[in-house]
């Protein structure tokens, strides 16, 4: 038997009330998935759910510990130089370069800010302080809308109660780990206002040490901060408002270089067999100098030519209201208001060239470094001045009618929604990409800036039909039905251009055009698209241990406008569609006093114009363009667990992924070699079929065994819990044909955590804690820039060491 894993919930919680457990010590946690609270069993969709306790366990602070413990999720960076772009890719659909997220992040039942430089949604700090966190596979666009085609995380922080008390947590750890949060709950009058404040910071040194610039790289250094506070006037009416900010500031990512095209260099006459020529060509060995010394450095050990950073503020407030109009009908109101601003410089050739870099701040000192292997001195310019690379406001508003008739037989939501994102100030990047070893440090940056609006307005509505209400013998079979429309309409500039070394006070223009005031080179974009999303379905509860579903949706995530582009045909690039088809089982039994759980879903997706970003080039100018494709995916997924004794659980998940293009085909707009061998001219249909489906493992599976002991003459409880996930090898390479993209493979791997916790200790409120993730140490990657035929580098993205630490929880 397959088991699966972190989904199964530890604590049952409502919504508005603090964990309840069973007897036995095992329940459901109550989700949120259709908009309303229900045990995480009974709702005919693929779900993860995680208690705060199974989070803490598992050790569970960002995105990227989620790799392995969900199935048919994969977390990564998408090929951007920044760790902090852990983008979710849940059934093989995911973020994109210059594209909304295929996998929404929810706080508080609002999307998270999205910007459009870096795949990332929010700030740090999201998951402090949580009731859950449930993870839904499957587009959910008929009640959480548009971008979720492969499906939205959904955070659920800890609302206000009506009991004084709270905690207060410290961990001390590997690189130098400090880190600290806690809550107090006060009820400020007696069950009419209650407020929650929760404060957080984290402060580690990196994983990758810089040997140019003496820093850790991969460290980590921010604090957040949530409010929450109910209001209860009347017993029909409550006011929810929760305020969170976060502030991150570190020294960026640690890349590490695995070589160089020096076939490709050469051609560009970037270097020469022979001899450098100072000030007019280097030789190809100062490239192959450069990669090894990178691989005799290894891989926690870089080297860069520019002072990376990142820097992200982000805040919002959000208000939710609920009116009870009578016992059937519930109006509820959802308004939110969200700053992001992020900072940031990368260095994606991890070497002292200026080959693909970003918003450079600080060069190295005269005479601090030499070209590899050939000693001459390298002399670097003062950097461009930077503004934010995002910048922007974003404001929803939702209403929603819900309501329950025919004895609860009929349960519906009706609802509008609006999005309205926009810039807030001046947004951009300097960019130093192709800049010859020779002129290291002479080479002028190419500047790129934008500013992108985004409104969206939608009506909805979903119900569900117990067909019981007509005839009793078919109790628990119910049918459900949804139905959303979506208006999107997204308009914005651009402006890519290049300095002009040969003509100073010259410009480049993106589109070829040469100009003496860069203003000149904007264009101006606007897209406006319109598309429904539904869904239905039958679900039949044959037992009170068994549930049977299957159903049939629809997801439409959201095209745009491309801020790389260097064509006026790849300027705004159209929305991507699936239809998913789905069936399964969700079943909790008890034999002979044994517990078990176990849940199967198998499902097949359509998807059709599948965004997928590739780089594009006119002249100095190397941009991006964003490509079309479609594809069927299907899989099976499964969760188990099994309880042998009390207090002892054994469970795990696995999931196995198959992705393939049935068609993937383009117009170029530059000579480009295909499927078939052979060189396609311009104007001319590309074939990329052959080309491995991106952002997909096989197969993904995780186990775990958790336990606890009471120890005697009430001296507390001792708990232990291991988990092992594993993430078979998966490619990143959107467009490069097979065999030609070094590294864009990543490698399976798998990581072992472990936790031991003495909670009460001597009947106390102290719990004291050992964590350790990655136990063995283990090398794995997790980014691959997948640019060695464009900028003529290969560098890669290495995932955490081993991180172990103590812990001491207070609770009063």
């Amino acid at each position: 038997m397959m088991l699966g894993g972190g989904a199964i919930a530890q604590t049952s919680a409502e919504a508005s009330a603090p964990p309840a457990v069973a007897n036995d010590g095992s329940s459901d946690i109550v989700v949120t998935a259709q908009r309303r609270e229900e045990r995480a069993q009974d709702v005919p969709i693929s779900i993860t759910a995680f208690s705060s306790d199974r989070l803490q366990q598992q050790g569970i602070t960002q995105s990227q510990d989620l790799q392995g413990a969900v199935p048919s999720l994969t977390v990564g960076t998408s090929g951007q130089g920044s760790r902090e772009a852990q983008s979710f890719t849940i059934r093989g659909q995911g973020a994109t370069l210059q594209a909304s997220p295929g996998v929404v992040v929810y706080l508080n039942e609002v999307p998270l800010p999205s910007p459009i430089s870096v795949n990332q949604q929010g700030g740090p700090g999201n998951f402090v302080d949580l009731q859950s966190m449930q993870i839904l596979n499957g587009p959910q666009g008929t009640l959480f809308g548009r971008n979720t085609t492969g499906g939205a995380v959904l955070l659920v922080p800890q609302k206000p109660t009506a009991d004084f008390g709270g905690y207060v947590q410290a961990k001390i750890g590997a690189y130098d780990n400090r880190e600290f949060e806690g809550a107090i709950n006060v009820p400020v009058v007696d069950d009419k206002v209650l407020l929650r404040v929760t404060g957080a910071y984290q402060d580690r040194d990196g994983f990758t040490h810089d040997v140019v610039w003496n820093k850790d790289r991969d460290d980590l250094h921010w604090y957040s901060g949530r409010v929450g506070l109910v209001l209860r006037p009347t017993e029909t009416f409550e006011n929810y408002t929760m305020a969170y900010g976060a502030y991150s500031s570190n020294n960026g990512t640690g890349q590490v270089n695995r070589g160089f095209n020096i076939a490709g260099l050469e051609l560009y006459g970037f270097c020469q067999e022979g001899p450098t020529v100072p000030g007019v060509i280097a030789s190809c060995d100062v490239y192959r100098a450069a990669a090894a010394e990178a691989d005799e450095r290894g891989p926690r050990k870089t080297a860069y030519s520019t002072d990376t950073y990142q820097k992200t503020k982000t805040w919002g407030i959000t208000n939710t209201s609920a009116l009870d109009l009578n016992d059937s009908l519930t109006l509820r109101n959802i308004i939110s208001y969200q700053r992001f601003q992020t900072r940031f410089a990368v260095d994606n050739d991890a070497s002292i060239f200026q080959q693909d870099e970003y918003d450079a701040r600080q060069f190295p000192a005269s005479g601090q470094v030499t070209l590899p292997g050939d000693g001459t001195p390298v002399e670097y310019l003062p950097p461009a001045p930077t503004i934010p690379r995002d910048r922007f406001r974003t404001i929803t508003e939702e209403l929603q009618l819900q309501g329950k008739l025919l004895d609860g037989k009929l349960n519906f939501t009706v609802g509008g929604f609006l999005f309205d994102q926009r810039p807030t100030g001046s947004q951009g990047a300097t960019v130093y990409g192709f800049c010859p070893a020779a002129f290291t440090g002479f080479c002028d940056s190419q500047r790129l800036t934008y500013a992108i609006t985004t409104k969206s307005k939608a009506l909805y509505g979903q119900a569900t039909l117990d067909i019981g209400a007509f005839a009793p013998s078919l109790d628990g079979l119910k049918i459900t039905g949804g139905y959303r429309y979506t208006w999107d309409t997204i308009s914005g500039s651009a402006a890519y251009y290049a300095p002009l070394t040969l003509a100073p006070g010259s410009f480049s223009c993106s589109d070829g055009s040469v100009v003496t005031d860069p203003t000149e080179c904007q264009f101006n974009a606007r897209l406006k698209t319109g598309a429904p999303t539904w869904t239905a379905g039958i679900d039949y509860r044959v037992s009170p241990d068994l549930l049977l579903y299957g159903k049939i949706s629809r997801g439409y995530k959201a095209g745009g406008i491309n801020t790389n582009a260097v064509f006026e045909n790849t300027r705004t690039f159209q929305p991507e569609k699936v239809t998913s088809y789905e069936g399964g089982f969700k079943s909790d039994f008890n034999i002979a006093g044994i517990g078990s759980v176990l849940n199967v879903s198998y499902y097949y997706l359509d998807y059709k114009n599948i965004q997928r970003a590739a780089p594009d080039v006119n002249g100095a100018l190397l941009g991006a363009q964003i490509l079309g494709a479609v594809a069927r995916v299907q899989g099976v997924e499964v969760e188990g667990s099994i309880r042998p004794f009390r207090g002892v659980e054994i469970g795990g998940n696995f999931s196995y992924t198959d992705a393939k293009y049935k068609s993937y085909e383009y117009t170029t707009n530059l000579p480009a070699v295909d499927c078939s061998g052979g060189l396609v001219a311009p104007g001319g249909t590309v074939d990329l079929g052959c080309v491995p489906f991106t952002g997909v493992a096989p197969y993904t599976y995780s186990f775990h065994v958790s336990a606890e002991q009471p120890l005697a003459n009430d001296l507390g409880t001792l708990a232990m819990f291991v988990s092992y996930s594993h993430t078979s090898s998966q490619h990143t390479a959107a467009t490069a044909l097979p065999g030609t993209e070094p590294g864009e493979e990543l490698e399976g791997f798998g990581t072992l955590s472990l936790s031991i916790d003495w909670r009460k200790v001597a009947n106390s409120n102290l719990d004291l804690g050992l964590y350790a993730t990655n136990l063995t140490n283990n090398l794995y990657r997790i980014g691959n820039p997948n640019l060695y035929n464009t900028y003529l580098y290969h560098s890669t993205i290495y995932g955490e060491p081993r991180m172990y630490g103590v812990r001491a929880r207070y609770t009063f």
